[in-house]
């Protein structure tokens, strides 16, 4: 004989002849494969669910959410909290929609207060090393999203866009899990341009976000129970440049008709998905576009040949660069003037300058030198620039005259009179910067902290492509992973206790 159980989010049964209790349906989920769990698996999942965990007794290895006792032996189960986390999430360096207006969104930069415990550390020369580690994803060319998605704790998804697999992390288990589409599911493959994707602030049991794919925008969400996924249609047609947000309104870029050489147009809508625009954009990239990036109302989309810039209810206007001017999308992006106008840096053959943008008649200014960063977080070789992007750098060492400074992660604090952030540095470096950008291997990096105080996070022997290395922050640790590492590095950022 079975009973059936039912929680205010779930269904159970239980058999009796074994005492185990199995999951039949919960909110938000979909359909269960309960039969194919491992159960090595049920603890992450009586976490995800709020369910109950034995502690003294062996009946049966998951209980029903809110269980205080086994019903067979009477002995006191481990009861999980059910109320979803409120713990802040993370959607990689250019999605965070905590940022005050003025500074530029899309970019890597994060309201995280990291530094606050980064900098307690031995400061520099001392080396230090990583606190922890965690295995690569299996498909290690991929993008990272800390959140609850609408669960009792925050889990870790990785995405690797180009192939279009969804790897989650199951923290109990110590193991990458790759999840299966349901039938129906959209490919998850995204390759037209940068990758971006939006968060759901307040999501659903099971909502991750509204994702790029070949096909078209759709809402993501996952079932960490049976290890699948589906999607949601938001938009079906072909996209050229990943969605953007600004304030109450999201776009894109779409192609329908791209076999037949048809016209680039930007769609957009509120974020309820109501009042659906549409603007012809003629003679403009169908790939190759940064992901958006907001700022002072406008959604600017970068790429070799301009600048695509939109206003919500306003139509997009694409202005190409002056004739001869290449922009360095790779050197980091845009950065800002203490007037408030938005720069990128760029070569005309001769020399690195800044150019406006967001104007028809951008404003240049010529530079002595390649400058990597973005958002005021900007160095010339080994030294920081903390007045205009154009100023002098600040050179407090000549020691780091042959060393090259990549930002990978500004956190911004408005009680600091100077930025801070994560970078690497190539030490005994004294090439050009395209070429350490590209592939060539650099014999010492180390990972900095820059703030308050310089802290050597840890050092790295042999690095290649160092634009590859992907901060992101899970679990109380700051954690920095590139695809051809065994393994992601991680600093703690709160007392393990």
């Amino acid at each position: 004989m079975r009973y059936r159980w039912e929680t205010p989010a779930s269904v159970w049964q239980e058999d009796e002849r074994s005492g185990e209790f199995e999951l039949l349906a919960t909110e938000g989920l979909g359909r269960i494969d309960w039969q194919a769990h491992a159960h090595s698996r049920l603890p992450d999942v009586a976490r995800l669910l709020g369910a109950s965990l034995p502690d003294a007794c062996a009946c049966a290895p998951i209980y029903p959410e809110g269980f205080a006792f086994c019903p067979n032996c009477g002995r006191s189960l481990l009861r999980l909290p059910g109320t979803p986390a409120r713990q802040a999430g993370w959607w990689g360096p250019g999605v965070d929609a905590t940022l005050p207006r003025h500074v530029p969104h899309g970019l890597p930069v994060t309201s995280l207060p990291l530094g606050d415990s980064l900098e307690e550390r031995p400061a520099a020369p001392h080396v230090g090393r990583h606190d922890l580690a965690m295995p690569v994803p299996p498909n290690a060319q991929c993008v990272f999203a800390a959140s609850h998605y609408g669960f009792p704790e925050q889990r870790l998804l990785a995405l690797a866009h180009t192939r279009g697999v969804l790897q989650y992390w199951d923290p109990v288990a110590g193991l990458w899990h790759v999840m299966a589409p349901d039938d129906g599911a959209a490919g998850l493959a995204f390759t037209a341009s940068c990758y971006a994707w939006l968060p759901v602030l307040e999501p659903r049991r099971g909502e991750v976000a509204i994702v790029p794919t070949s096909s078209g925008l759709h809402r993501l969400w996952i079932n960490p129970v049976s290890e699948t996924y589906r999607t949601e249609p938001v938009l079906e047609a072909p996209l050229v440049a990943a969605p953007g947000a600004m304030r109450r309104h999201i776009a894109c870029l779409v192609c329908p008709d791209a076999d037949a050489g048809g016209t680039v147009r930007l769609w957009s809508a509120r974020s309820d998905l109501l009042e659906v625009e549409e603007f012809a954009c003629p003679d403009i990239p169908r790939a190759g576009w940064s992901r958006p990036i907001g700022y002072d109302g406008r959604l600017f989309w970068l790429h070799d040949q301009g600048q695509l810039a939109w206003r919500p209810g306003q139509p997009p206007l694409f202005t190409p660069w002056p004739p001869g001017w290449l922009p360095r999308l790779d050197f980091g992006g845009p950065t800002q003037s203490r007037d408030g106008r938005l720069w990128h840096i760029g070569h005309d053959g001769q020399g690195y300058s800044f150019l406006e943008l967001g104007t028809d008649r951008p404003e240049s200014a010529p530079i002595d030198g390649a400058r990597l960063g973005f958002a005021n977080f900007l160095f010339r070789r080994g030294h920081p620039v903390v007045d205009e992007p154009w100023s002098g750098e600040h050179i407090e060492d000549l020691n780091q005259d042959d060393t090259l400074v990549l930002p990978l992660l500004r956190a911004f604090n408005n009680n600091r009179s100077q930025p801070s952030g994560l970078v690497l540095r190539f030490h005994k470096y004294t090439g050009r910067a395209e070429e350490a950008l590209e592939a060539r291997v650099l014999p010492r990096t180390t990972v900095e902290w820059i703030g308050r105080r310089n802290v050597i996070l840890d050092e790295v022997v042999r690095l290649s492509r160092p634009l590859d290395c992907v901060p992101f922050v899970y679990a109380g640790c700051l954690w920095l992973h590139h695809p051809d590492w065994n393994e992601i590095r991680g600093w703690r950022l709160e007392d393990p206790a």
